[in-house]
């Protein structure tokens, strides 16, 4: 892979090659990508989207929003970071007229998008989508679709469903946000289809990022941006684009630093414990004197997790630039935490929030109820989807069915494209509002 067509700015139905040296300096393609993110409507849902811990009880804890504009925040400073030595690696891309901030602009826009495609209820919204078809009500459709399409159902996924928001076409808004082709590729953290389920130990196959209804435009970005073709047997998959290390790198480090902060601010993880943790990796860094002159244990913990935060960025980047060709060569397997010099820590502080947070009991409710609430609510609209294609509708149906968005209550002839549809519409629900439809559903 080469970095001139990686940084590529081509945008969905563009007729024309766009340059890096045309661009307005005030406000660079990159940026664009940012603002419309920002804007549209699934980024401003995300406000009432549980990140681990439900917010109702506290004012402490992150929701998938906050959460998103702080591994925006570090994924900026880490594009920079790394752009600033592949501008010394690679001067052809100086007379391109490519900028340090290019990178941080690519890797901040993807990293603002990463969660746009999750569910609500935290990670089990996910699990419940898929588990819905796989042991639910949903197996009775089975039969009406290919393995791939399957697959894509039984291990929903919230990546993938990102990719297809940011793209999909809707009537007048072709190509979705129609986002630059350098952050949709830095976006797709795991560039294949959902078959071959993880058939190797590289980290970009750990998951899949891409429905059966989006291969077509995700071959076309892969195509335009030069990544490498990793797929057999027909199979749809490629490298990773060198920058979507940097934007799960972001990722790790929020939620590694960040969750840990939020259990010890609401109690479930003891202070003294778990500064000590924090400490362990802030040691090459931390100025003890002003350490303890700070007096509230709020202020303490914010200094050690600003410290935290700039140690694994630094970490991160550093591991980017001394692997930089291998990642090229789509050769590098791990996420660039995974063997840092600080590893033994990082484990040790997500092995707390596992047992202390993320076991909770707040949690455990906040994911039980979701699976109900999830699994109710497909069961209700995905009948009556169903129902309408095969032009069986009954009257309650036909009430559910003008509950729907309007883009939905014409369903597209394909089982597969509506039944997707549907599950996206129950992913682009917030908490709060997934609970109201599921009341109102039940009288």
């Amino acid at each position: 892979m080469n970095w001139t067509q990686l940084l590529s700015l081509r945008r969905f139905g563009d007729t024309s090659k766009r340059l890096r040296y045309n661009q307005d300096e005030t406000r660079l393609g990159f940026e664009v990508d940012y603002d419309r993110i920002i804007f549209s409507d699934s980024f401003r849902s995300l406000q009432d989207k549980t990140q681990v811990v439900p917010h109702s009880k506290t004012d402490f804890v992150h929701t998938r929003l906050t959460h998103s504009l702080e591994v925006s925040v570090v994924a900026r400073s880490l594009g920079r970071i790394v752009g600033s030595q592949i501008l010394e690696n690679h001067p052809e891309l100086v007379q391109q007229g490519t900028k340090m901030n290019d990178f941080g602009a690519i890797v901040a826009s993807a990293a603002l998008a990463h969660d746009i495609g999750n569910p609500p209820f935290g990670h089990s919204g996910e699990k419940a989508i898929g588990e819905y078809f796989k042991s639910g009500n949903g197996q009775r459709f089975k039969d009406a679709f290919t393995k791939k399409q399957w697959q894509d159902l039984i291990d929903f996924e919230g990546n993938a469903n990102g990719f297809r928001i940011l793209t999909e076409s809707k009537e007048g808004m072709e190509g979705g946000l129609r986002l630059s082709y350098a952050t949709l590729g830095a976006f797709i953290k795991y560039p294949k289809e959902s078959l071959p389920k993880k058939p190797s130990s590289h980290v970009a196959d750990k998951k899949f990022g891409i429905f059966q209804s989006e291969i077509p435009f995700f071959k076309e970005v892969a195509e335009e941006l030069g990544l490498v073709y990793s797929g057999e047997n027909e199979n749809i998959a490629y490298k990773r684009h060198p920058l979507a290390f940097l934007v799960e790198a972001a990722d790790d480090i929020c939620y590694t630093i960040i969750d840990f902060e939020d259990g010890i601010n609401m109690g479930l993880i003891e202070e003294e414990f778990a500064l000590e943790y924090l400490i362990k990796l802030v040691r090459d860094t931390i100025d003890t004197n002003k350490y303890y002159q700070l007096k509230f244990k709020k202020d303490r913990l914010s200094y050690l997790r600003a410290l935290a935060i700039g140690t694994l960025i630094n970490e991160a980047a550093a591991i980017f630039i001394e692997n930089e060709e291998a990642i090229l060569k789509g050769e590098y397997p791990h996420a660039l935490l995974d063997k840092c010099k600080y590893e033994a820590q990082i484990n040790d502080i997500i092995k707390i929030s596992v047992e202390k947070i993320y076991k909770s009991r707040e949690v455990i409710e906040k994911e039980l109820a979701g699976y109900h609430v999830i699994a109710q609510l497909l069961d209700v609209f995905l009948t009556a989807t169903h129902h309408k294609i095969e032009n069986t509708l009954s009257n309650y149906d036909k009430l559910v069915i003008s509950l729907l968005p309007e883009s939905l209550q014409q369903p597209k002839k394909s089982l597969y494209l509506a039944t997707l549809k549907v599950c996206g519409y129950i992913a682009s629900l917030t908490d709060g509002f997934a609970l109201q439809l599921h009341k109102k559903l039940k009288g």
